[in-house]
């Protein structure tokens, strides 16, 4: 079952800081979920220290922001640790929320068609209504790109 413009279920998800997030305990004016394939890659650290370059501005516009992939905790950890990330890292290792928001499909890699997350970032507001969806995310310049959504809204 994958997302529609609708409103998001509740879901909980064990998080970075031995914590666990519940998408209804959000406080903020809106939620950006960023997925990405894998901890420690290139593209993934190059999104994730986008994200972290300007988490400040994203909290002064009433904006949290998590990161999910289907890397454990102990992964979450070191990659936080590693690049000094502002903002908790969520494991979905069962792709629960993943297949939710419907960012799990089939790619290629080294000839073989493997399943994995397709990078995608998506914006709820206070009431978990999903407000914007970006799919098949390349990353320079992305997070700037949601960035500059927010400030408009």
């Amino acid at each position: 079952m994958s997302v529609d413009l609708d409103l998001i279920p509740d879901f909980e998800l064990a998080s970075t800081g031995d914590k666990q997030f519940r998408l209804s305990d959000v406080k903020s004016r809106y939620l950006i979920i960023f997925f990405y394939p894998k901890d420690d890659t290139p593209g993934c650290t190059n999104e994730s220290q986008q994200f972290r370059d300007l988490y400040p501005e994203f909290v002064q516009a009433d904006c949290e922001v998590v990161g999910i992939s289907r890397d454990n905790l102990k992964s979450h950890e070191k990659f936080k640790e590693k690049y000094n990330l502002p903002y908790d890292l969520l494991g979905d290792v069962d792709e629960t929320v993943c297949e939710l928001f419907g960012v799990i499909k089939l790619k290629n890699m080294y000839g073989k068609q493997v399943r994995g997350i397709e990078r995608s970032t998506f914006i709820l507001d206070r009431d978990g209504k999903l407000y914007k969806a970006w799919r098949g995310v390349k990353v320079p310049g992305h997070a700037e790109e949601v960035l500059t959504f927010i400030k408009q809204i």
